[in-house]
C-alpha cells in the first residue's frame, strides 16, 4: 500500500506493506496535517514510520469512525486516572510519532483508540476530532463556564479548534490571527475579530514569544492563561505581568478521560452539532499521492492555509 514516510531526510509516498497483526483494521479516508508534522520536519526528528496522527477512516462494514492516535500502556497511575497522555510510554505509545501513523491507505489500531462518529460525521471531516480533542481537553482542565469571556491568540487550526470548543459554553470568544483566511474562519465560528477590555480566559495557540506576552495583556486580574500551543523554540513568559496580575498558568497536552467522557468522545459530538466546522477549517483536501504538494501548502499560511488534508 501507499504511505507517507521520511527516507534518507525526504519526504515522499512509499510502497510498504499492508499492516499485519492485532488490531482493528482502518481504511483511511483523511487525514490532517498538523503543525508538529511541519515542525517534527525541520527539527529532522521524524523517526522511520508512517506518519499522520489527525486519522479517520471506516471500518470493514463501511461504519465511520475517527482515531484517538494513543496506544497508551493502560495500567500506570496516569492511565488509572484517565490521564493516559502523561503515560509513562511518553511519545513511544503515539500513532504517526514513533508508530506508523494514518497517512497511509490503512493502518492498525486497537479496538480502545476508535471514536464513534455522531449520525451525519463524514470521515472525509473527521480527522478534526484530533485536534478539537486538543482544544476541548485544555478548556475541561479549567472547567470553562459560559459566564467567562475567552479569546484565543493564534488562528491557526488548534486556535481554530479552541474557537470551536468553546463556542458550546455561549459565552464571548474573541480570536487574534493574522491573516485573513483564518480571521474569516474565526468569524465562521462564531468568534469576534475586536477584543475589547480584559479576559477570563486566554488561549496561546500560537507558542510563540509575542503571543505569550499579548496573552497576559489580554487576561484580566486572577484570570486564567491556557496553554494549547506546542513551544517548540522554548518558552520565555512575561513574569512581571502575569505575577502582578497573579495570572494562572495551565498547560495541556493532548487529550485524556474524565470519568466516562473521553476528550476525543465530546470533539467528535462537537462536530455532530455545529456540522460548519469542517468547512471552516479545512482549506485544502488533497489525494495521498500529493503529499508533497500537501506539505507545501501546509506551510504557506499566507496564501489561506488552515487544515490541509489527505485523502487516500
Amino acid at each position: 500500500m501507499k504511505a507517507v514516510r521520511v527516507e534518507d531526510g525526504s519526504l515522499g509516498v512509499a510502497n510498504v506493506a499492508a499492516p499485519s497483526g492485532d488490531g482493528v483494521r482502518i481504511k483511511v479516508r483523511s487525514a490532517g496535517i498538523c503543525g508538529s508534522d511541519l515542525h517534527m520536519l525541520d527539527l529532522g526528528m521524524v523517526a522511520p514510520v508512517t506518519l499522520g496522527h489527525e486519522i479517520a477512516g471506516e471500518l470493514s462494514d463501511g461504519t465511520p469512525v475517527a482515531v484517538e492516535p494513543l496506544g497508551p500502556c493502560g495500567h500506570c497511575a496516569y492511565c488509572v486516572a484517565g490521564d493516559y497522555n502523561l503515560c509513562v510510554m511518553g511519545s513511544e505509545m503515539i500513532y504517526g510519532v514513533l508508530r506508523d501513523g494514518g497517512m497511509a491507505e490503512e493502518m492498525l489500531v486497537p479496538e480502545r483508540s476508535l471514536v464513534s462518529l455522531p449520525r451525519g460525521v463524514r470521515a472525509v471531516d473527521a480527522c478534526l476530532v484530533e485536534p478539537l480533542a486538543v482544544a476541548v481537553h485544555g478548556l475541561r482542565a479549567i472547567e470553562l463556564r459560559g459566564d467567562q469571556r475567552v479569546a484565543v491568540i493564534g488562528g491557526g487550526a488548534i486556535g481554530l479548534c479552541a474557537v470551536a470548543a468553546a463556542r458550546p459554553s455561549g459565552g464571548d470568544v474573541a480570536l487574534v490571527a493574522r491573516h485573513d483566511a483564518q480571521r474569516a474562519a474565526g468569524e465562521r465560528l462564531g468568534a469576534k475579530l475586536d477584543t475589547e477590555g480584559s479576559y477570563d480566559v486566554v488561549v496561546d495557540a500560537a507558542g510563540t514569544r509575542s503571543s505569550l506576552e499579548q496573552a497576559a495583556e489580554l487576561c484580566r486580574p486572577g484570570g486564567t492563561m491556557v496553554l494549547l500551543a506546542s513551544y517548540w523554540g522554548g518558552m520565555e513568559m512575561p513574569g512581571m505581568t502575569i505575577c502582578a496580575k497573579e495570572i494562572r498558568i495551565v498547560p495541556s497536552a493532548m487529550y485524556g478521560r474524565r470519568g466516562l467522557a473521553r476528550d476525543v468522545d465530546v470533539a467528535a459530538s462537537l462536530l455532530g452539532g455545529f456540522p460548519d466546522i469542517p468547512d471552516a477549517i479545512i482549506s485544502h483536501r488533497l489525494p495521498l499521492d500529493a503529499a508533497v504538494e500537501a506539505f507545501g501548502v501546509a506551510r504557506d499560511r499566507k496564501a489561506g492555509a488552515l487544515k490541509v488534508v489527505l485523502e487516500p
